[in-house]
């Protein structure tokens, strides 16, 4: 009869020495993909001193409260440096343990402000289980693109000389467990908490640019292509945020070769699936399609979103302008803006399955006209027509 297995070993904390290093380990077991057998691996969640004193590492760090308190240490084991996590620490007046420091602290301090005005280190706490460790060590990733230089394998060194949320060092190692143990639930999660925080009908701007990426194993920028026929692969990184308090409430990353207008579909799940409610999305003209339009109309998405000149609903009322001198006529004048202006009540209709034919509601043209910018366009238009005729033969222009 073979022996019964104990629930809590893969969680019993060991002694593990190799190299002159002793560590702490568990060696849960785990089932060979290739061949099916049963093997076991070392996890290290720190390391001993001679003491026995038990330093935390960035496994242990950067892990949630519920798998930690799964962890079974030996009772005669020194914990006492955990009171000096964050989420250890007990509230009392602070004690000054080492020689003070002057380190750069005032644009990280700006950036904290932020994080604690906008809500983003609350909703952040609530997803990570009030891992403050964790917390602090992704905010300090995201203030060094904006206040440090290079890249993250210069983070430690920077760190060093600010005054970051994360007490620690974030070597390169460290930075690949944090990344790694974020998961998909905890970006979703963020979401949602972002979603409560918004208005009824809140105006909220989708927008996207392109990066280059050195890489080329990662998914995302393995079809990327640059536009620029540059010889690098690209991501596009998404970004959806608010008009009314410019606070970004989404983002993700897409393949460099996925067109704005067909990454619309994506991003509209991805809201729906966060619980983003009664939200009003702005696009420009890249995102614009028949295909979006319908499908705008289909799920009652409300929608402003810029349009090309040459789809056909649009090249119908601008053709009936004519030609004109000034501006055309029947537009009004925005006094503000300074341009010209005309309001179209459009009827559109899209056709579903077994015949079934839905209405658009309150779809509106609006279509604007800035002289300035024309007179502007036909000069440039003048001046290359008249280097041209005198590259054929005309008189010589001074360059």
């Amino acid at each position: 009869m073979a022996r019964p297995l104990d629930p809590t070993a893969p969680y019993r904390i060991s002694i593990h020495n190799i190299g002159g290093y002793r560590y702490a380990s568990t060696q849960p077991a785990y089932q060979d993909p290739a061949t099916g057998k049963t093997k076991h691996k070392r996890i290290h969640w720190g390391t001993l001193d001679d003491s026995n004193k038990f330093i935390p590492g960035p496994k242990y760090i950067f892990a949630s409260i519920e798998e930690r308190s799964k962890l079974i240490f030996p009772d005669d084991w020194d914990m006492s440096e955990l009171e000096k996590l964050s989420g250890g620490r007990k509230p009392g007046r602070p004690v000054i343990e080492s020689q003070d420091e002057n380190r750069l602290y005032g644009d990280i301090w700006l950036m904290e402000q932020i994080a604690d005005a906008t809500g983003i280190r609350e909703d952040l706490t609530k997803v990570f289980d009030g891992n403050k460790e964790m917390v602090n060590a992704i905010l300090t990733l995201a203030y060094f693109p904006m206040s440090g230089r290079g890249t993250y394998d210069h983070l430690a060194a920077w760190m060093r000389i600010a005054k970051t949320p994360y007490g620690g060092e974030l070597s390169s190692p460290s930075i690949t467990i944090l990344t790694q143990s974020i998961t998909e639930q905890n970006r979703m999660d963020l979401f949602r908490c972002r979603a409560k925080r918004l208005g009824n009908n809140e105006l909220c701007a989708v927008d996207s640019t392109s990066r280059s990426a050195w890489g080329s194993c990662l998914l995302d920028i393995h079809y990327g292509k640059s536009k620029d026929k540059l010889p690098l692969p690209q991501t596009m990184e998404v970004v959806v945020y608010t008009l009314s308090k410019h606070m970004p409430v989404y983002y993700r990353t897409l393949p460099g070769n996925t067109p704005d207008s067909r990454s619309l579909a994506i991003i509209l799940a991805d809201l729906k699936n966060a619980g983003f409610k009664d939200v009003i999305m702005i696009t420009d003209r890249g995102y614009e399609s028949i295909r979006n339009l319908e499908m705008y109309i289909d799920k009652g998405q409300p929608m402003i979103m810029g349009t090309k000149v040459g789809q056909r609903h649009v090249r119908k009322e601008i053709d009936k302008f004519g030609s004109f001198d000034h501006h055309p006529t029947g537009m009004e004048i925005d006094p503000e803006e300074r341009i010209y202006f005309k309001q179209y009540e459009l009827e559109y209709q899209i056709e579903g399955k077994r015949d079934n034919v839905k209405q658009a509601n309150h779809l509106r043209l609006n279509l604007y006209f800035d002289p300035v910018r024309r007179s502007q366009e036909l000069i440039d238009l003048d001046i290359t027509l008249r280097e041209r005729y005198c590259s054929r033969g005309g008189r010589t222009i001074n360059k």
